[in-house]
């Protein structure tokens, strides 16, 4: 499991070296997923590194959000809990704020990635984050 963590957050560090323009100011109307109509999907590998991120925030539940924000935006400050270890699909920046979603051949490839890394777990695909993460925090 431990190549799988490495994998997935080399495909994130992959993703950032790449020469596409973003400017996301953490404005997070992203993360208010009953606003968008949109929420992010995870693959196991990564559903598994955003569970060990929070699991090291000190808790053992993903938390709850009534209001429809992503579970992983902290109550009080309103920021991710687990910025530097988010998934794909809010690294790739879906947002119009922060110059809209990669297209899909930016990244087809690490898709891909993630994608083999997901078979290896024994994975069935992109799963729903706050499920994919819930399943992910029993799991380890």
């Amino acid at each position: 499991m431990q190549g799988a963590f490495k994998e997935v957050r080399r495909i994130y560090a992959d993703l950032a070296a790449r020469p596409i323009e973003r400017n996301c100011v953490r404005l997070k109307e992203c993360c208010h997923f009953k606003l968008t109509g949109r929420t992010p999907y995870l693959t196991k590998g990564e559903a598994l590194v955003a569970a060990q991120a929070l699991r090291a925030t000190g808790r053992t539940r993903l938390p709850t959000n009534p209001n429809g924000a992503c579970p992983l935006l902290d109550a009080a400050t309103g920021n991710c809990l687990i910025y530097e270890s988010r998934p794909f699909g809010c690294r790739t920046h879906f947002c119009a704020a922060a110059g809209g979603p990669y297209t899909r051949p930016e990244v087809l490839d690490l898709i891909r990635r993630l994608e083999a890394v997901d078979e290896s777990l024994g994975g069935v695909g992109p799963r729903v984050l706050p499920n994919a993460i819930a399943d992910a925090l029993a799991e380890l």
